[in-house]
């Protein structure tokens, strides 16, 4: 699927209020625009809480509908239960071709799971703290914290591992272990002459890893990520179109 036909997605936005701040939603809107178009845009949580006070001039700014759901009882969760069934509803409507779940919460591992087995796109979008499992349900997951970030092309504070300062994560994958996946993959998909195409091996990294995003490593790029690692040789190669060229890796010796 080329950029334009992603763009060209319908994605229902289901955001839960109770595991998400208002201070993201500008991220998470510019967000979902690089992967399709919002159709639906709901958010659900028991708006008679104080503490949801603050989200009321957000909606009406991004035109997001607030789903009341009253808690009824103590230690249940029935804004989960809201959310869920509207995802269903949602997917036999056949009116959309993805969906954006907006979480923290492990409790919506499930539903991702069974959208993706309708053959839906899933979105997923939460916290550093969001459980693996739920990660791993979903084909694409944006940490928040990140989206939030100033967006650089140069990296953030390491440490003496060369690790972000304060932005590690359980789950994601380390650079330590990035560099030796991605020898192996060059290794799978090269010619000859140990070349791969750099778009090819950030088609399978995405693959592999559905939290995988240089943005996570402080670049806003996959070409000056890679070349950060100092493991990896890079060239262009120049095609018909003359202000077109493609990127090409191999490990170095």
């Amino acid at each position: 699927m080329d950029k334009d036909q992603q763009k060209d997605k319908k994605i229902a936005v289901l955001i839960d209020a109770d595991n998400v701040s208002d201070k993201y939603i500008k991220y998470i809107i510019d967000e979902i625009s690089n992967h399709g178009t919002p159709t639906y845009k709901r958010i659900y949580g028991d708006w008679t809480k104080p503490q949801l006070a603050s989200w009321k001039t957000v909606l009406l700014n991004y035109s997001i509908s607030p789903i009341q759901q009253y808690s009824y009882t103590t230690g249940k969760n029935a804004t989960d239960a809201a959310l869920i069934i509207d995802a269903m509803d949602i997917l036999y409507s056949h009116n959309v071709d993805g969906f954006c779940i907006v979480s923290s919460d492990s409790d919506f591992t499930k539903l991702a799971s069974r959208l993706r087995e309708a053959g839906m796109y899933v979105l997923g979008m939460g916290e550093k703290k969001t459980p693996t499992p739920f990660i791993a349900a979903c084909e694409k997951f944006k940490y928040l914290e990140v989206l939030a970030s100033v967006p650089t092309g140069t990296p953030v504070v390491e440490n003496a591992k060369g690790e972000p300062v304060n932005n590690n994560k359980t789950g994601m994958v380390t650079k330590e272990e990035l560099i030796e996946v991605i020898k192996n993959i060059i290794n799978e998909i090269s010619d000859e002459d140990g070349w791969a195409f750099l778009g090819e091996l950030g088609s399978v990294l995405n693959k592999r890893y559905a939290d995988f995003d240089t943005r996570n490593y402080g670049y806003s790029k996959l070409t000056p990520f890679v070349s950060s690692l100092k493991q990896f040789e890079i060239r262009s190669r120049k095609t018909n179109n003359p202000s077109v060229s493609l990127k090409y890796i191999r490990n170095k010796v």
